[in-house]
């Protein structure tokens, strides 16, 4: 059966609850919720009333993962996963991670009353860690479900001195009880995270939606220059070692070297520290960071490799030393073609074509991949702008994602894992 959609209704149900959500902040005067605060309990408990309403039940793990649970085959059946993060960065947009929730309960509420049945049963997640604000921690919450959070997270520390543990144990939790959030892998299927695309390019396709083929793998590199400190009037241009040139040449080598990629790759310079410092003295140290992010990884190690055989001949030409090291280093994560292909056919059946694309940045799913295949669906934003408070989907185009979940879910049938094609067969 096809259940019946109001597209305009449903972006207006996720419009309201997108607001209310975001009423939830420790700022007045923006949006800021980080993990275990009163802010995430606030919120946890609004999510896990919207659960109710909609008739699911609701369970909350040892990290404050809220669940929303719907199972018409039995607790025993096995389980198709839903979700995204209720967690904001300081001063943030309304829709990162808040969004993917709110379609999920938006489209197992149609389903639901619908009268729809499955010989599966599908859970809504909603984590709490994966901005990573508050720690020096990200995806913890989706790890501990996945079944491979670190305990070494709960020794580190927030600003205020406070540790991990005791901010799970203030939050009513107990450190002990995190093994049992761990899903079963042989009852799992698949976990499926809508998310705003926090980029520009379904803006510029003209699209509403979109399909992930993969969250990139990312590098992130410290690279010092030197070269020798001199009076900036008396040094003649040809005599001199100027690290910050250098580092300069460095950083333009690192752009041409992402352009040149057939992978979507981006590379950052987003650091730059130069020494001494002073108007009127030729640099003699300069350290700066370069990301890069690819939706390959063989592509991303072969960049490095270009990038540093640039750089040292860079650093030859004019004399310099510089010294590489990377301290910062994630594989990149797949999504499994044959979810891509059921999402992008959710989305035709609503009369769009739907882009593919990897995301640059992460998401839950990194982790979730290490319990079961993962898909992602993208919601345009305006402007490709996200972590700010100009961050927006249209109304229209969050009820579209709604109705393709709904679509999705009714469609999907109990798959066969396959590792080696890749992807899920029927």
């Amino acid at each position: 059966m096809n259940v019946p959609l109001d597209i305009a209704a449903l972006g207006a149900r996720a419009a309201a609850m997108i607001e209310e959500l975001a009423a939830i902040s420790a700022t007045p005067d923006g949006l800021t919720r980080f993990f275990l605060t009163p802010e995430h309990r606030r919120a946890a408990d609004l999510v896990a009333g919207w659960m109710r309403e909609a008739d699911l039940g609701v369970s909350e793990d040892a990290l404050g993962t809220v669940r929303g649970h719907w199972h018409p085959a039995g607790p025993d059946a096995p389980r198709l996963l839903i979700g995204s993060h209720i967690d904001t960065v300081a001063n943030a947009g309304k829709y990162d991670g808040t969004l993917g929730v709110i379609l999920c309960i938006i489209a197992l509420d149609e389903i639901r009353k619908a009268g729809l049945t499955k010989p599966f049963g599908v859970d809504i997640l909603a984590f709490g860690d994966e901005e990573g604000t508050r720690f020096p921690t990200t995806l913890s919450a989706s790890a501990a479900v996945a079944g491979i959070f670190a305990p070494a997270s709960l020794v580190t520390r927030d600003a205020e001195g406070i540790s991990y543990g005791e901010a799970l144990i203030a939050y009513g939790k107990n450190p002990d009880d995190i093994p049992a959030a761990a899903y079963d892998p042989n009852k799992v299927i698949a976990y499926i995270e809508a998310h705003i695309e926090q980029g520009p390019v379904l803006e510029a396709e003209g699209e509403p939606l979109g399909v992930v083929t993969a969250i990139a793998g990312a590098s992130r590199l410290s690279v010092t220059v030197t070269g020798e400190a001199g009076h900036a009037g008396t040094v003649p241009m040809s005599m001199r070692r100027d690290a910050l040139l250098g580092a300069a040449e460095m950083a333009l080598a690192a752009e041409r070297i992402a352009k040149a990629d057939a992978h979507g790759m981006v590379a950052t310079v987003g650091r730059v520290h130069v020494e001494p410092g002073s108007v009127n003295v030729i640099p003699s140290r300069v350290v700066f960071t370069v990301d890069l992010r690819s939706g390959s990884d063989l592509s991303r190690r072969e960049a490095l490799e270009r990038f540093e055989r640039e750089a040292h001949r860079i650093a030859d030409l004019r004399h310099l030393g510089v010294v590489i090291s990377a301290f910062h280093e994630v594989a990149t994560v797949p999504c499994f073609r044959d979810l891509q292909l059921r999402l992008r056919n959710a989305i035709a059946d609503l009369g769009h074509r739907a882009p593919t694309m990897p995301s640059g940045a992460g998401h839950d799913g990194q982790a979730m991949s290490k319990l079961c295949p993962i898909g992602m669906l993208f919601v345009r934003c305006r402007g490709g702008i996200s972590h700010n408070p100009a961050e927006y989907a249209a109304p229209q185009d969050m009820g579209l994602a709604a109705a393709a979940l709904v679509r999705f879910i009714e469609r999907f049938q109990l798959p066969q894992l396959s590792e080696a094609t890749g992807g899920v067969e029927t």
